[in-house]
């Protein structure tokens, strides 16, 4: 179903692989356009197109305390990790357009699909639900990262769209919501979709998206609601974790019973993300998307203790060692071995001294915090180029939200935790019963600790860590420490009292800092468009 505008001599060869996203590049105009059900899906194509991108995928993380962006690329958002920004800045005028594109892009779909002759009703519901929901994913995004914005479901015109005001993000949400529940009965299942509609949205997917807009509404008995129709039910899909943690994000393992939805890739559409975020002996390129101490420190130790816990047998001096085994396949550390682009085996350093000293703390182009992310790192990647699906919904992230809201509704118990924390750690490698088994001992207040650093090792470097931290108001704590590294004894660093490396020091403010402000060219051009508090 990917479709690209190829020449034929290469439309043959890289069509019998297509995945669902190659950029569509032909425009849909009144005239030439809506003659038949493939104009219908090839728009609905552009819309998956404009779903998402792997600058957000990545750079999302740097907007966390989970990662730190050195400046290179990824759409500025070092600027506003540390605080220094206004609404000029590229992420911000670029997530504001980049949304408004993809909206009317869905409202082409809607507005125009009637006038396609003698289609099939069920593949016209279908085409519907599919745009519906992409247009909600869009109009999430923006009420996630501005608050109120303007909001429309028909074609407006360049002039309308210069005087329209913005809406209240509840009543976009509540929109969100309801589209998100009445597509379902007009999409398919993963177990009955056809396999080369697979990269489609499915019924569990919509029903997963609206779990994670509850969620980030704190709305926690629609949380449960939404993620019961998925956990141990098949009416809604086949969703069970993939076997091994390790092999997850691969090529290899694409589609498997675990992805609810993902971004896709492949064919004409491809990203290099990865040379900034692996070592430069890998990549041949600066390491500028870079993992922090403080998510080094959150992962417990093989027997579920945090490493400042009595008992943890955490130490300072050999500080990877029985670790959460989530760990190692996330994250390069010091003596870390990987295997590089050419299948030779590289041992990764990163102590000052250490030679060789390529990827080093004191070298330029290393990673200044002296960790890099090994989590969708592609050896099949041409010149650098992956292909491989980013996983924007997976089953995992369902069992956590399911395991938060039972437990912020007071409902936390071993049953819950048997369902959910238990076979995500079992499946990450734990054996030890102290990672395994409930503690009852625990209070609601302690629990909500666990399940908290347990979504954070589960799915680090996968975007969503900014979102949990601003829908828990915690961004104004973790953001306003400084970006750490690792603990060095020699060189002229910046260290902290107790020699960990300082990077960069941030600031969060509260309240402006929870949401951005409307861009500076958006309110320059409509003078409707309020702006956001302190901005």
């Amino acid at each position: 179903m990917k479709k690209l505008v190829l020449s034929i001599l290469v439309a043959g060869t890289l069509f019998s692989c297509r995945k669902l996203d190659q950029p569509i590049t032909r425009e849909f105009t009144e005239t030439a356009y809506w003659r038949d059900s493939q104009d219908a899906l090839d728009a609905l194509t552009a819309c998956y197109e404009h779903l998402s991108k792997d600058d957000y995928y990545f750079g999302d993380e740097a907007l966390s305390d989970n990662a730190y962006n050195s400046g290179g690329g990824l759409i500025n958002v070092n600027a506003i990790a540390n605080g220094g920004y206004d609404g000029a800045n590229g992420r911000v005028a670029d997530t504001w357009s980049y949304y408004y594109t993809t909206i009317r892009r869905c409202n082409t779909v809607t507005t125009n699909i009637d006038r396609v002759p003698n289609m099939d009703p069920a593949l016209k519901a279908r085409i519907l639900a599919e745009t519906r929901f992409i247009r909600a994913y869009a109009y999430f995004q923006l009420t996630a990262w501005y608050g109120d914005v303007p909001f429309y479901t028909d074609l407006i015109t360049i002039d309308a769209s210069r005087t329209i005001a913005r809406t209240d993000k509840n009543t976009i949400q509540q929109f969100i919501l309801t589209e998100l529940s009445d597509i379902q009965k007009d999409l398919p299942t993963n177990t009955q979709q056809a396999q080369n509609d697979r990269g489609r949205i499915t019924r569990g997917a919509a029903i997963a998206m609206s779990a994670r807009v509850h969620l980030f509404r704190s709305e926690w008995a629609a949380v449960v609601a939404d993620c019961e129709k998925l956990i141990g039910k098949t009416d809604n899909g086949a969703y069970a974790l993939f076997g091994n943690y390790n092999t997850l994000f691969t090529v290899a393992n694409e589609y498997n019973s675990e992805v609810i939805l993902d971004l896709q890739y492949g064919g004409g559409r491809t990203y290099d993300k990865q040379r900034s975020f692996m070592p430069q002996t890998i990549a041949a390129l600066r390491s500028v998307l870079v993992p922090t101490q403080d998510l080094v420190n959150d992962y417990i130790m093989t027997n579920g203790k945090a490493i400042g816990e009595a008992g943890s047998g955490y130490n300072e001096t050999t500080p990877y060692v029985n670790r959460d085994p989530r760990f190692e396949a996330t994250i390069l550390h010091h003596g870390s071995k990987v295997v590089d682009f050419n299948g030779v085996e590289q041992t990764i350093l990163t102590q000052p001294g250490s030679v060789p000293a390529t990827n080093t703390v004191d070298d330029q182009g290393a990673s200044p915090t002296g960790y890099y992310f090994y989590k969708y790192y592609d050896r099949a990647a041409t010149n650098y180029a992956s292909g491989l699906n980013l996983i924007m919904i997976r089953y995992a992230d369902v069992l956590l939200m399911y395991a938060e809201a039972k437990n912020e509704l007071g409902q936390m118990n071993a049953a819950v935790w048997n369902q959910t924390i238990q076979p995500i750690r079992v499946r990450a490698g734990f054996n030890d019963a102290g990672a395994t088994q409930f503690n009852a001992a625990l209070n609601q207040d302690q629990q909500r600790v666990v399940i908290r650093r347990e979504r954070r090792a589960e799915l680090a470097f996968e975007g969503l860590r900014v979102y949990d931290i601003r829908r828990w108001k915690t961004a104004d704590v973790v953001m306003n420490r400084p970006v750490r590294g690792i603990k060095v004894t020699s060189g002229a660093f910046n260290k902290d009292p107790n020699g960990y490396i300082i990077v960069e020091n941030r600031l969060f403010t509260n309240p402006k800092h929870y949401l951005w402000p409307v861009p500076t060219i958006e309110r320059d051009q409509n003078k409707n468009l309020s702006q956001n508090q302190d901005w």
